[in-house]
């Protein structure tokens, strides 16, 4: 499809798109647009910058009644940020029908002026899920008449830990209305709520299927004694983002997260031996950014769904080539390249030619002495992660640790990660940047309207 004029808009849109130069279709709107138009519901896998807002906002704008002064489409973004940008974007597509009126309902504003807005009538809502729930709370936003719902970056939404709000806020819903789900990724918790609220949903996926992950194996043979230093080279020469680091035992694992964080690697270990509440803390760490390396046995690292993550070395060689295939398979995802390096002591040779034999070819062997050479250079990690004194228990929500940090405290939405609620805590990760201004914010403030202790975990 080369033009808009194939989808079969009204004139007065196609008109306004030509005066936008929307000139050509991009792949998202491509395959999103016809099955939205006839009104099925969509799941699909876009990434920021696609053009999944105008995917999702023609289609909505075509459909609208101007003369119903009823909500007919919400759309749930993950921060305030995005809300606006939504909220721009949809009331230029929206000048080719008259007097629709867009309101933005997020945290970190006053709810007053949004309640007597509200009060006005508005076609479309765009706003964060807490701020949204707020308002169905307290009956001032009615989604009776509601034909459309819109998740976007649905998984980023989960990753801040929207998840109980979203269901909360979509079981509020019209049962009979389109769903449209636009997400980067594909965690499990966005295909049990596509299968909970959506109906037959369209799957749209613009971007080219890998036949397999792409990842770049080498191996280095190294002395007993050069596990710390070499395991430290590659961290310096890849600076990954995130790396995952295989030992075989549980002290193995201590040793090396120790001698990494000594080095001045953002090093973090886990293993079987770590309790419930200690796992989880390291877990979050890494997920959310606030650690770069996570150093883990097999066992621990099993069921890990760890996105984007460019590097993982095998400090020892695997047990078998099972193993050993599992291990490397967590990089390389999402058509991204991966690299999977293994250090090999002369003792622990047998394992690679077990691996030799099981794959039928030989292994890349890397300069073992170029790389001791590397100058250690520690990742430092973009995030920080503030712990607060409060979790679901005391029915603190990641809406209200969003709205305390971006209203009060004046830290930008962009400038905060990762929300993980507990049953007594909530962890949420902030850019390094903004951080100390975040945690002293806290101190002195209130979260939820209570003074909640905070410190940085």
């Amino acid at each position: 499809m080369s033009s808009f004029k194939e989808l079969g808009l009204s004139p007065a849109m196609q008109a306004n798109l030509d005066r936008l130069n929307y000139t050509q279709p991009t792949g998202i709107q491509v395959k999103a647009m016809p099955p939205a138009m006839a009104g099925r519901d969509v799941i699909a896998m876009a990434q920021t910058g696609s053009g999944k807002t105008a995917a999702f906002g023609i289609p909505l704008i075509e459909k609208l009644q101007p003369k119903q002064f009823a909500v007919q489409a919400l759309v749930l973004c993950p921060t305030r940020e995005l809300a606006d940008q939504v909220a721009k974007a949809l009331r230029e597509l929206a000048r080719a029908k008259e007097n629709v009126k867009v309101l933005t309902l997020c945290g970190g504003v006053p709810i007053g002026p949004q309640i007597g807005s509200l009060s006005h009538g508005a076609h479309i809502v765009v706003g964060t899920p807490g701020r949204v729930e707020d308002h169905l709370r307290k009956g001032t936003l009615n989604l009776d008449r509601m034909k459309t719902l819109v998740l976007d970056e649905a998984d980023r939404m989960l990753d801040m830990g929207f998840e109980e709000v979203m269901t909360s806020i979509l079981s509020q819903t019209p049962r009979n209305r389109q769903t449209l789900l636009f997400s980067a990724t594909w965690p499990d918790a966005i295909r049990t709520i596509s299968e909970r609220f959506q109906s037959e949903p369209e799957d749209v996926r613009v971007e080219a299927q890998e036949s397999g992950p792409d990842i770049e194996e080498l191996f280095y043979e190294i002395a007993p004694d050069q596990q710390v230093a070499a395991v430290a080279a590659l961290l310096s020469r890849f600076q990954p983002s995130a790396s995952l680091v295989f030992c075989t035992t549980k002290r193995d694992c201590d040793e090396l997260a120790d001698e990494l964080s000594r080095l001045g690697f953002a090093a973090l270990s886990l293993h079987g031996d770590l309790d419930q509440k200690d796992r989880d803390g390291t877990l979050v760490k890494f997920a959310n950014q606030s650690c770069t390396v996570l150093v883990a046995t097999d066992v621990a690292a099993r069921g890990l769904d760890i996105k984007g993550l460019p590097l993982v070395i095998n400090a020892e060689p695997a047990r078998d080539p099972e193993v050993y295939t599992h291990r490397i398979g967590r990089t390389g995802r999402a058509g991204e390249q991966g690299h999977a390096i293994t250090l090999c002591t002369p003792k622990q040779g047998h394992k690679i030619t077990r691996l030799e034999a099981d794959r039928a070819k030989s292994v890349e062997w890397g300069d073992t002495a170029g790389l001791l050479a590397e100058r250690v250079r520690p990742v430092r990690p973009p995030m920080k992660t503030l712990c607060l004194a409060g979790g679901r228990k005391e029915k603190v929500r990641p809406g209200d640790v969003l709205g305390a940090l971006t209203g009060d405290a004046g830290i930008p939405g962009s400038a905060v990660g990762k929300i993980d609620l507990f049953d007594f805590q909530c962890f949420v990760a902030v850019q390094v940047e903004w951080a100390d201004k975040a945690l002293a914010r806290l101190e002195a403030g209130k979260v939820k309207g209570r003074k909640i202790r905070v410190r940085f975990a």
